[in-house]
């Protein structure tokens, strides 16, 4: 049982046909259905306010543009819409015109009948039909009609193209080495949608990213000597260097070498000696190669220049004092003249002979 509270305030109404909520709503995903019912809001105001387009919308939903612009193709291919655009050279520029649901020949427009019907018509999309022959292919059967009708809504729901759909079935079958339920199957495509990953193309590339980076994960791992798996903190530790200091694997793997002579090396140990070199802008194994010469040569150069200045200091302390008797003989004799000295040679020479 359902009923309304009474209330006298009164923020206005938005009358929605029940044929939208009956035939339509069901069979569109939740953000085809957001954009509809805001853009219906907007058109049976008394006053529209031109404002409120697509940008409106889009920031209201906190959704790309570009999805609202398919949420209002989806509905045009119902038939319940009408797109003009107002602007060839930009496709966000269109208005929306709402056809009215009470007065449809629903004999022509309306969604199908029965999933039988539905299968059917979807099935003549030469597309479609081959997805559904290369997914028997891979599950080694033929797809229920149930599944093939969750398929069409998931295909719908997240806008994926047919391709997409298959290689999830082949990524699945490749990894599990079984077939998986179609739930299964939805929430890979539901990642790869909340990724941003809109083509086979797009999923290729993250998965041979994906792989060659486990690969340098186990490389350091190897290195250390761990035989575990590394946890998310590790992983984030590990792909800082390789994304935010853009080292490359060398150089990671010699700096786990510098662990050698502790007990218990860690990521942690490791990120802070490439944090160093990070700070010193080393991120090949050349550069770090460029910078230990470095260091030696401004170690020697200081080393001798120590050595020296301690030699100067010795040779100082080591030579003898020149305050002898010698010196003291030699300046008696610099203080006379020759005359001088000849008078007090006589005089020493008669106090002899006295």
């Amino acid at each position: 049982m359902f009923f309304v509270e009474n209330n006298d305030r009164d923020f206005g109404q938005t009358t929605i046909p029940n044929v939208f909520i009956d035939l339509f709503m069901p069979m569109a995903d939740g953000l085809s259905v957001k954009v509809y019912l805001l853009g219906y809001k907007t058109a049976t105001m008394a006053n529209p306010d031109p404002k409120q387009g697509n940008e409106y919308i889009a920031s209201n939903l906190n959704v790309p543009l570009s999805d609202v612009l398919k949420a209002w193709e989806y509905w045009e291919s119902q038939n319940i819409v009408k797109i003009h655009r107002d602007d060839i050279d930009n496709r966000f520029n269109f208005s929306v015109e709402f056809m009215n649901l009470n007065y449809m020949d629903f004999n022509k427009t309306s969604p199908i009948s029965s999933d039988a019907d539905m299968i059917v018509l979807k099935s003549e999309n030469t597309q479609n039909r081959k997805m559904f022959n290369e997914i028997n292919k891979i599950v080694g059967r033929y797809l229920e009609p149930g599944e093939k009708i969750s398929l069409l809504d998931i295909k719908e729901k997240f806008n994926m193209s047919p391709d997409m759909i298959v290689l999830a079935y082949q990524i699945t079958k490749d990894r599990t080495g079984t077939s998986k339920p179609v739930k299964y199957i939805e929430s890979i495509l539901r990642n790869w949608y909340d990724s941003c990953f809109y083509t086979v193309d797009d999923v290729k590339n993250s998965m041979a990213l994906q792989s060659e980076r486990y690969m340098m994960y186990r490389a350091v791992f190897d290195y250390l000597g761990f035989r575990r798996q590394p946890s998310k903190s590790e992983k984030d530790v590990m792909n800082t260097w390789f994304d935010v200091y853009n080292i490359d694997i060398e150089l990671a793997l010699e700096a786990c070498s510098k662990s050698k002579n502790i007990s218990n090396p860690s990521i942690a140990y490791i990120d802070g000696i490439i944090k160093k070199w990070a700070d010193a802008s080393i991120r090949t194994i050349e550069e770090l190669r460029k910078f230990e010469e470095a260091e030696r040569a401004e170690k020697e150069r200081e080393k001798k220049e120590k050595d020296a200045k301690q030699n100067s200091t010795k040779k100082k302390s080591s030579t003898p004092s020149k305050n002898n008797s010698f010196k003291n003989f030699d300046e008696t004799f610099t203080r006379y003249s020759a005359d001088e000295l000849n008078d007090l040679i006589k005089k020493s020479q008669s106090r002899k002979f006295k």
